[in-house]
């Protein structure tokens, strides 16, 4: 018996987990073998990001049976530009926790309450400072939403040492780093998905929540899920998370993301006691 819709959420990081970069889809193979693709992102008049045409399906089979609430680090206006097949999500978490997005509106009372409970951590303008002081490997340096910093690097000149002391610098002053891919984010501590998650779950009156993710950044939403799954690629694989509620892909790039979608569709189909 499926669960019904509105007691099932469903928390997914977009990139690298559910839509993928023409540089990340990781496939092999012959060419002829490789898996038709659907566009759901344009930035600047080209093509950006792609799922497999049957994740697509796949993807719409999940919005009308869960509450799908996409889950990501970018700005809600690089969230905009997403366009997931299926019916749009009502809600959506962007700014990695910090802005909550209502019927593609951003949500003035929770923007308040995350700017209230940043207080504990250093302020923006210093961690700001001390990326813009790394070396000639930094490409670009930016803000998101006034509320976390990252850099675009050159990871070929990226010096071997250089993350991890800038993590432990990050660490003594209340927020942590995440590399992915050529962007180094620093992010407050207290800047968490899963509480913006909780947030929609009260909201919503749900009862299981699911997730998927990939990145250091997805830690918290994947151990505050009933389940979760993540790709056999990114910063989680490479450290190799693991938790006892937690599935690992077996395939990577773009064909993860097909089979992620899919288990994320059985999961909530076979109900909370699901092992």
């Amino acid at each position: 018996m499926s669960v019904p819709r509105s007691r099932v959420l469903v928390c997914t990081d977009l990139d690298r987990t559910v839509i993928y970069s023409a540089a990340a889809l990781a496939l092999t193979g012959p060419d002829r073998d490789a898996p038709r693709l659907l566009c759901v992102e344009v930035y600047q008049q080209a093509p950006l990001s792609y799922v497999t045409e049957t994740a697509a399906g796949t993807l719409v089979d999940l919005a009308a049976a869960t509450t799908l609430v996409p889950t990501t680090t970018r700005t809600p206006e690089q969230y905009l530009r997403v366009h997931l097949p299926g019916a749009p999500p009502r809600f959506a978490i962007t700014a990695n926790g910090g802005r909550l997005l209502v019927d593609g509106v951003v949500d003035g009372d929770w923007s308040v309450h995350v700017a209230e409970q940043l207080t504990a951590s250093a302020p923006l303008e210093e961690v700001h400072a001390r990326l813009g002081g790394a070396g000639d490997f930094l490409l670009r340096l930016r803000t998101a939403e006034d509320l976390f910093a990252y850099a675009v690097v050159d990871r070929s000149a990226l010096p071997g040492a250089w993350v991890d002391e800038l993590g432990a610098w990050c660490a003594e002053r209340g927020w942590g780093v995440s590399v992915q891919g050529r962007k180094v984010y620093c992010v407050p501590q207290g800047l968490r998905k899963s509480t913006a998650a909780a947030e929609v779950t009260r909201r919503t009156a749900c009862t299981t929540m699911l997730a998927a993710g990939d990145s250091l950044l997805d830690t918290d939403l994947l151990l505050a899920a009933d389940a979760a799954i993540r790709p056999a690629h990114g910063e989680l694989h490479e450290t190799g998370f693991t938790a006892p509620h937690l599935q690992v892909t077996r395939s990577s790039g773009v064909l993860a993301g097909e089979e992620l979608v899919a288990w994320l569709l059985a999961r909530a189909a076979a109900g909370p006691t699901a092992p």
